[in-house]
């Protein structure tokens, strides 16, 4: 594949996006509630939480929150900002059912869901709850199965969903995740680089699948994660280089117990600054 022309996602136009993953781990539910509200206080653009059942670093046995009706809380509590899974995983629940959830919750949040998708990794989850794990290619097929059988029944749901809700697939492997990226997407999360060039296989990848796809790169939002202990090294070192790479949305991870998302706010004043330039 030819190497990327990473104008390409700056050429789109598209606004810097900024988005609040609380990991739903090692704290009340009382203190997420309360961090959530201060997020879009705050002007973020995006809440996330993700999909497991433990936590995945610290105490393993510690506390840890379910994914979707977590989601349904913050539907419910917030009013203005995108709630999400980052992501939900394709294994623990039958397409249809997932299609059918996410239009709910897409119904109790005024139409301000992103059902973000990935092919899942975890094996606890898998070992504890019953679900087969099998491989990470078997995974990559079940959710290339899955993700014509969800944009299928959330166009034949009554009532539907309040907008087209926008999908996130998540994932930068070269031969399956891109292609499917490129086949479904509205949003790709590329991964949690620890350098800017660490992306750029990806990429080219992508582009490479949306041309003999025939789509444009152009229409997907290119996001990425920071780790919540290299919030601001990550700012002063990469964003500028990673947005010029054609990335737009970045999303900051916050740990419990508290969840101090004050810690985006010089995230979000580079996110106005770049959108006023």
């Amino acid at each position: 594949m030819r190497p990327p022309p990473f104008v390409v996602g700056v050429m789109s136009n598209r606004p810097v996006r900024i988005a609040a993953q609380l990991h739903p781990q090692h704290g009340t539910y009382e203190a997420m509630r309360t961090a959530v509200l201060r997020a879009e206080e705050m002007g973020f653009d995006i809440v996330y939480n993700w999909d497991h059942f433990f936590p995945l670093y610290g105490d393993r046995d510690g506390l840890h929150y379910e994914c979707w009706t977590v989601l349904a809380a913050w539907a419910e509590l917030t009013t203005t900002v995108e709630i999400g899974a980052l992501v939900t995983c394709n294994s623990y629940r039958n397409p249809e059912l997932l299609a059918d959830m996410a239009r709910t919750v897409d119904h109790v949040s005024g139409g301000r869901l992103i059902l973000g998708i990935g092919s899942g990794w975890f094996r606890r989850d898998y070992l504890e709850y019953g679900y087969e794990f099998g491989t990470a290619g078997s995974r990559l097929d079940d959710l290339g199965a899955a993700l014509p059988r969800i944009e299928s029944r959330l166009a034949r749901l009554n009532p539907p969903s309040l907008r087209d809700i926008p999908i996130l697939v998540a994932g930068g492997g070269r031969r399956k995740t891109t292609r499917l990226v490129a086949r479904h997407a509205d949003s790709w999360h590329a991964g949690f680089p620890d350098h800017p060039d660490e992306l750029d296989d990806a990429v080219t990848a992508l582009l490479g699948w949306c041309e003999k796809e025939g789509r444009d790169p152009g229409d997907i939002e290119w996001g990425l994660g920071v780790e919540p202990d290299d919030l601001a090294r990550f700012l002063r070192e990469d964003a500028s280089a990673l947005h010029d790479k054609g990335f737009t949305q970045f999303t900051l991870g916050f740990q419990g117990p508290d969840w101090d998302v004050s810690r985006g706010a010089d995230w979000l004043a580079w996110r106005d600054e770049v959108n006023d330039a």
